[in-house]
């Protein structure tokens, strides 16, 4: 993929977010990211799991938390990179190698993740857009993104 992107803004319906990219840690995820922000797949697409304290979890264009795009999964670009308040990581099955399009951005400190998750980006500006998504499991009124672009 020739794209080399560096930021990632979600336009949600709580406000604009800006991620910054990290090549550097994942650049098979950052690519696929990119492909499908520009080319509209996350337009639309709600946080399906919001959990306080947590995390805020979407990119499944049905909005269960059960599929994915129509590319193939990822192999896991895993990093010693920590799972802190503002990281951008993908989200998988029980496989290492399952990403595909779902992500989730961490609310607060998650340590417990790092080394099992691919980080792929951090939120620069916009937290407290993320942070006033819906909460819920799913949310009885998900918040979603609006409008995703990578440059």
């Amino acid at each position: 993929m020739a794209d080399t992107f560096e930021t990632l803004t979600l336009t949600l319906d709580t406000g604009e977010v800006k991620i910054k990219l990290r090549p550097d840690l994942a650049p098979e995820h950052v690519a696929r990211i990119g492909e499908l922000a520009n080319d509209g797949f996350y337009d639309g697409v709600v946080f399906h799991r919001v959990i306080d304290g947590f995390m805020a979890q979407g990119g499944d264009p049905t909005g269960t938390g059960m599929h994915g795009s129509d590319k193939p999964n990822l192999k896991a670009e895993f990093s010693k990179e920590p799972h802190v308040r503002g990281v951008a990581s993908m989200a998988r099955a029980q496989s290492p190698n399952s990403a595909n399009s779902q992500f989730f951005i961490c609310l607060d400190d998650a340590r417990f993740l790092d080394g099992q998750y691919t980080v792929w980006g951090e939120v620069t500006d916009g937290m407290d857009a993320v942070d006033a998504l819906p909460k819920g499991e799913p949310p009885r009124t998900p918040g979603k993104i609006v409008k995703a672009k990578a440059e």
